[in-house]
C-alpha cells in the first residue's frame, strides 16, 4: 500500500509537468505565446558560421521565417537552402543530368558527380570510349596527367581545358581558383565556367529574351532589376531606374529594389506592400505589379486573374486544352465547384459508374501489379492520388509522377504560368520557358 502511494505521489508531479509541456507547446503552435528566451530563442535559429536564419529570415520563437526573393525563395529549418546556384557543367545547371536540392545536386539515375556530369553506366567499349577521347596526335586526353577518358568525353584536370585537354594556363590551378570566386566565395558566382582564370558566364534562360549575367566573376545578374512577375516588356526596374550589376539605381521621384514605388505616394514602401500581400508573402500573390498599395494583376486585360490582392487565378481552373472545370463545374477565384456527381481538382472524376471493385482496380494496377503505385486510390478505374498536403507532389495517370520536378521561378512552380505535367511544365498561351518564365505574348 505504500509503495503505491509513493509511486501516485511520483506520478502526479511528472503528469502535471507534462500537461504543462503540452499546454505551452500548443499555446506556441497557436502563436499566443513564445516560452523560450530571446537567447534561447535567437540560439536555434542561428547557423554554425552564427549568422541568424543564414542572414536570410526573421527567428521567431526559435524557428526561422525565410524570406522570398528572387529569383527563388529560401528555405530550410535555418534557411540554408535555396536553389539556383547549383554547380554547373558543359553551361547546365547540374550537367542538364538532375535537380538542383539546397543548393546541391542530385543527381537523375546513372549519372553521378558534384554537377552529375559522369554516367555511370557507359554503353560504350573501353576501346571505343579511348578512340573518342585521342586528340589529333592519337593521345588520349592529349597525355597522362591533363585528364580523364570517361565513356568517350575527357574530364580536364586543374589547369588544363579544351575538347581533349590539350589547352593550358599560363598561371596554376590556385591562382585561377583565386581570380574566378566571387565576392561570395562561389566559383564564377555558380553562374558560368572558369577557364585559366577567366569566367564565361552563361545565361539561365536560353532564349535570351531577357536577364543578362555578367562581370568578371558573374557575379551581376540583370534578372534582379526586374519587377517581380512583371515579365511583359524589357523595361529593367519597373521602367523607373537603370540597372547596374543587378541592382537599380532609380530615377528621381521613385524608390524601391525594384524602383516600384513613387515617392508621390501616400503610404510608405513597406504599407504598400503589406497592403499588396494580403494573406500571401509575395506582392499580388506573384500574379501582379504593386504600385501604392494597389495590385495590377497580369497579364493585364485577362480576366481569369483577379481580386483585390491578385488572389484569383481562374486558370487554375482549366486543363491544358483549355476546358473548365472538366466541363462539369464553375470556377470561383480558382477553384472548381463541382456540379451533381463529379468530384475532383478539375471535376474530373464521376461519382458513380458501372463497373465492379475488381473491373476498376484491374485498370489501375501498374505493370507490376501495384495499384496506383501504392500513392492514391482508385475510383472507376482510375487512380485519385494522394490529395493530403504533405503529398501534394503525387500525380499522373498511375500517381507515378513527383510534381516537384517542375522547374519553379519566383518560388512558384511553372511560375504559375502553366500547369505541371509529370515533372515538365505544360505553359499557357503566351508563356514559354523551363518554368513558364518568358513572355512571349504582346508587349505592354
Amino acid at each position: 500500500m505504500r509503495a503505491e502511494a509513493l509511486v501516485n505521489c511520483m506520478l502526479v508531479p511528472l503528469l502535471l509537468i507534462l500537461l504543462t509541456a503540452v499546454e505551452q507547446s500548443l499555446l506556441q503552435s497557436l502563436g499566443q505565446v513564445c516560452t523560450l528566451s530571446a537567447e534561447s530563442s535567437q540560439r536555434r535559429c542561428k547557423t554554425p558560421e552564427g549568422l541568424i536564419c543564414s542572414g536570410r529570415g526573421e527567428c521567431d520563437c526559435g524557428a526561422c521565417i525565410c524570406q522570398v526573393a528572387e529569383p527563388g525563395n529560401y528555405y530550410g529549418p535555418r534557411c540554408e537552402c535555396h536553389d539556383w546556384v547549383c554547380v554547373t557543367y558543359d553551361g547546365k545547371t547540374c550537367g542538364g543530368h538532375g535537380v538542383c536540392h539546397c543548393g546541391k545536386c542530385e543527381c537523375d539515375e546513372d549519372w553521378f558527380g558534384e554537377a552529375c556530369q559522369y554516367q555511370e553506366d557507359c554503353n560504350l567499349t573501353n576501346k571505343k570510349s579511348k578512340e573518342l577521347c585521342r586528340n589529333p596526335q592519337g593521345v588520349v586526353c592529349s597525355n597522362a596527367g591533363h585528364g580523364q577518358c570517361y565513356c568517350g568525353n575527357c574530364y580536364c584536370a586543374a589547369g588544363w581545358h579544351g575538347d581533349k585537354c590539350e589547352l593550358q594556363c599560363d598561371i596554376s590551378p590556385w591562382e585561377s581558383k583565386r581570380r574566378c570566386t566571387s565576392p561570395d566565395g562561389k566559383i564564377c558566382s555558380n553562374r558560368g565556367t572558369c577557364i585559366c582564370g577567366e569566367c564565361t558566364c552563361y545565361d539561365v534562360d536560353p532564349s535570351g529574351d531577357w536577364g543578362d549575367i555578367h562581370g568578371d566573376t558573374c557575379e551581376c545578374d540583370e534578372r534582379s532589376c526586374h519587377a517581380t512577375y512583371d515579365r511583359y516588356s524589357d523595361d529593367f526596374c519597373s521602367g523607373h531606374g537603370q540597372c547596374n550589376c543587378g541592382r537599380c539605381d532609380c530615377k528621381e521621384g521613385w524608390m524601391g529594389k525594384k524602383c516600384e514605388h513613387p515617392l508621390s505616394c501616400s503610404l510608405s514602401l513597406e504599407s504598400s506592400l503589406k497592403k499588396c500581400k494580403g494573406t500571401s508573402n509575395m506582392p499580388c500573390f506573384g500574379r501582379g505589379l504593386c504600385q501604392c498599395g494597389q495590385c495590377t494583376c497580369h497579364p493585364p486585360g485577362d480576366t481569369r486573374v483577379h481580386g483585390r490582392n491578385c488572389e484569383c487565378d481562374d486558370r487554375q481552373c482549366e486543363d491544358i486544352s483549355g476546358e473548365i472545370c472538366g466541363g462539369h463545374g464553375f470556377c470561383s477565384c480558382g477553384r472548381c465547384i463541382c456540379g451533381d456527381g463529379w468530384f475532383g481538382k478539375l471535376c474530373s472524376f464521376p461519382r458513380t459508374c458501372e463497373m465492379t471493385d475488381a473491373q476498376s482496380k484491374e485498370l489501375c494496377e501498374t505493370a507490376d501489379g501495384v495499384m496506383c503505385n501504392g500513392k492514391g486510390s482508385c475510383h472507376c478505374g482510375r487512380c485519385i492520388c494522394s490529395g493530403s498536403p504533405q503529398d501534394w507532389w503525387v500525380s499522373g495517370e498511375y500517381c507515378e509522377c513527383d510534381d516537384r520536378e517542375c522547374d519553379k521561378h519566383d518560388g512558384l512552380i511553372c511560375t504559375g504560368n502553366g500547369m505541371c505535367n509529370c515533372g515538365n511544365c505544360d505553359c499557357w498561351d503566351g508563356w514559354t520557358g523551363n518554368a513558364c518564365e518568358i513572355w512571349v505574348g504582346t508587349e505592354y
